[in-house]
């Protein structure tokens, strides 16, 4: 995996502010900045200035929605959340490649929804990730191939794929129906490759990276 690559566009969600100095990087070399609603308070406070933010206003501080009124993309729908309302406007602006982070932590039913949304975004043709302070959520469909040291600890997330096979893992893999079979996984030599039809979410750990 190249951690050192410069984004188009990274989305800083609401979660915890990331702390491993991978998000961190990823955050800090994008060319632009999404903030999600509340997300652009800790990013303000810490001394940068987004490039847009996003959301229904609600988690935002009225202080930084006054002071960045010029940016504020106010989006007050309520039938999808703000990472989906920051992915949805960078599509529209033509933008291919998305990471997000801080999309984690805090509240358990916000992390999984915004793990298990990265397999819609990739229905809409974009390419995107998140990272977390632990490892990487990469959304997947079809076969692919990964580069990563031996012993990484890997986990599958079966969104709606069949036919599911890898090389270069310890255990393998089948049609898992529910999310926590394809958990606890590592690779046995440099990469693993997993064919497949369909849709499939994978996580690849950083402390053995």
């Amino acid at each position: 995996m190249d951690y050192n690559k410069s984004y188009e566009a990274v989305i800083l969600a609401n979660g915890d502010y990331p702390t491993h100095p991978i998000p961190l990087q990823i955050l800090h070399g994008a060319r632009t900045v999404v903030c999600c609603d509340g997300g652009a308070d800790r990013y303000i406070e810490l001394g940068n200035t987004p490039d847009i933010i996003i959301g229904d206003g609600d988690s935002l501080s009225d202080e930084n929605r006054t002071r960045f009124a010029d940016i504020l993309h106010h989006n007050p729908d309520q039938e999808t959340n703000d990472q989906t309302k920051a992915v949805e406007f960078l599509i529209t602006q033509g933008v291919e490649e998305i990471a997000i982070v801080g999309a984690t932590g805090r509240r358990e039913d916000h992390t999984i929804g915004n793990i298990a949304l990265l397999a819609e975004y990739l229905k809409r043709g974009v390419r995107i990730c998140s990272y977390t302070d632990y490892g990487i959520f990469i959304p997947c469909n079809g076969d692919n191939t990964f580069e990563c040291k031996n012993n990484t600890p890997i986990s599958i997330f079966n969104i709606s794929a069949h036919g599911l096979s890898a090389t270069g893992l310890e255990y393998p893999l089948y049609d898992f129906t529910a999310w926590w079979q394809g958990t606890l996984n590592r690779t046995t030599n440099e990469g693993f490759t997993i064919s497949a039809e369909g849709e499939y979410i994978v996580f690849i750990a950083y402390d053995r990276l």
